[in-house]
């Protein structure tokens, strides 16, 4: 058998519901984690099970459809009819016999499913699969679909600890939230898509490159390059950018070059149109031992790009 998941996989330890009366499908799936990475409760009847999911809700909830009092079916409709526990991964266990006609997977609300007999290397990897899927649903950003605040972290985190060099750019849209105020949230959101379709498909046009882009929130977002590609993707960011977002204003307020909107302490004033601020982290030598480490630069950084009303980028010129 392959090594169990790693504590690397979860960022914590992750909390697990088996449902069954079977006591071999309960040894295995007992001896797929380490304690310390997954702690498995076992119910042999289905109905004893609810009161304890809804009061402590676990990570993973996998339901056995041989259950005598009730079927894996009604145990997914039951969780999933609950809002506030929609997002919860539910895995089912059939037997082939249960696979005689075709299932109706929008009337059954579970994630993913196994069928007997599989071994303890699939039942593992497939339930990671369903974790993960899980978390990088519920991480990505709604508006661009891009991976959220998590991922970002994991990313940057992993790449530290493998110690590979990268630049890391955080990209912060100026003059976006008078924008907003005037134009209203929807074209505000217009912006924020489009932003997001500038860098990725910026990143993308590098080529051949290993690449991350993600949405920290709001008018933040990130990408990550190799550090050789770091000045050229900010420079085409930049220049992209530019070339767009001024068909987002009105005519008047475009060709006049500036908006007249409310600012944070209520007065009325006019703003330039909106630019982007690209602050980039070099991560060479493994100089970086911490995401927050890059975060703190970054911060300094952006706010050195945002001394200029235009458009700007400024790289880390730190020595070791």
């Amino acid at each position: 058998m392959n090594q169990p998941a790693s504590d690397s996989l979860f960022s914590r330890r992750q909390r697990a519901f088996l449902l069954s009366a079977d006591p071999e499908l309960a040894e295995m799936f007992g001896s797929l984690w380490p304690p310390e990475t997954m702690e498995l409760t076992v119910f042999e009847r289905g109905r004893g099970a609810i009161e304890f999911l809804f009061n402590e809700p676990p990570d993973l909830l996998v339901v056995d459809n041989r259950l005598d009092d009730i079927s894996g079916k009604e145990i997914a409709g039951l969780v999933k009819s609950e809002n506030v526990y929609r997002q919860l991964p539910v895995v089912m266990v059939l037997d082939e016999g249960d696979m005689g006609e075709p299932w109706d997977w929008n009337q059954v609300e579970v994630d993913d499913f196994l069928v007997r007999p599989f071994t303890a290397d699939e039942a593992r990897d497939r339930v990671n699969l369903t974790l993960c899927r899980a978390m990088r649903a519920l991480d990505a950003n709604p508006l661009s679909k891009l991976p959220g605040n998590t991922s970002i972290i994991q990313r940057i985190q992993t790449l530290i600890d493998a110690g590979e060099d990268f630049a890391l750019a955080y990209c912060d849209l100026d003059h976006f939230k008078s924008f907003n105020d005037k134009y209203g949230f929807s074209r505000g959101d217009e912006v924020l898509m489009m932003s997001a379709r500038v860098i990725v498909n910026t990143i993308r046009g590098l080529g051949g490159v290993k690449s991350f882009v993600g949405h920290v929130g709001g008018d933040d977002f990130v990408y990550i390059v190799p550090p050789d590609k770091a000045e050229e993707s900010a420079k085409r960011v930049i220049e992209a950018f530019d070339s767009i977002v001024p068909h987002f204003y009105d005519e008047k307020d475009r060709l006049q070059g500036f908006i007249r909107s409310t600012d944070r302490q209520g007065n009325e004033r006019t703003f330039p149109l909106m630019a982007v601020s690209i602050a980039v982290v070099l991560n060479l030598d493994g100089r970086l031992k911490h995401y927050g480490e890059a975060s703190a630069i970054a911060m300094g950084l952006k706010k050195k790009a945002k001394e200029n009303p235009q458009s700007s980028y400024v790289l880390d010129q730190r020595q070791d």
